[in-house]
């Protein structure tokens, strides 16, 4: 679904359309949140919580957002800050369940209920998931949601030509995982 962000941001002037335009936005982008964020995290519990709280962070933003960026980027600049808060938060108490150290994510993606691939993509999410989490998040703009650089780097604040570069590696170590299995 498209939407326009014009039409919101005039809603968003008007107090009692702030509802509306965050109702357009949810509709518009909810499973794209929720899968960007899944991708990232690779748990449903997880990302279902992140999704909702950059779901409250939005709303509560909606209020200041200007429009100088597109409100799909803008959305996802909180997604993605909510995942690495997330990350940070998970290490920093150094919560890693038993599941996770014990289990290998291939195993992990073959008892998710909600995950339906084949053996080719296990092995494929599996080699996305060794990657640092900041190459993990452009390779997964890209190639997943087929972001153009210059809207990948508007989200995460940085130089198309770093998002090349970080992109470039991040395919060529897939490849050699890939290779090496």
């Amino acid at each position: 679904m498209s939407i326009d962000d014009k039409e919101i941001l005039n809603k968003l002037k008007n107090p009692d359309k702030k509802e509306e335009a965050f109702s357009l936005i949810l509709d518009a982008y909810q499973e794209r949140v929720y899968w960007h964020i899944r991708r990232m995290l690779q748990n449903h519990e997880d990302s279902n919580d992140v999704a909702q709280e950059t779901w409250v962070k939005l709303w509560g933003a909606l209020g200041s957002f200007r429009g100088d960026s597109k409100i799909y980027s803008y959305l996802y600049r909180i997604a993605t800050n909510e995942v690495l808060a997330f990350l940070r938060k998970k290490k920093r108490q150094n919560f890693i369940s038993l599941f996770w150290s014990q289990t290998s994510y291939e195993d992990q993606l073959k008892a998710d209920e909600y995950f339906d691939g084949d053996e080719a993509m296990i092995k494929f999410k599996a080699a996305i998931s060794t990657l640092p989490p900041k190459q993990q998040l452009v390779f997964n703009m890209k190639y997943y949601d087929e972001m153009k650089y210059s809207d990948i780097a508007e989200v995460l604040n940085t130089s198309v030509g770093s998002l090349k570069a970080s992109y470039h590696i991040a395919v060529k170590k897939i490849e050699k995982k890939l290779k090496d299995n």
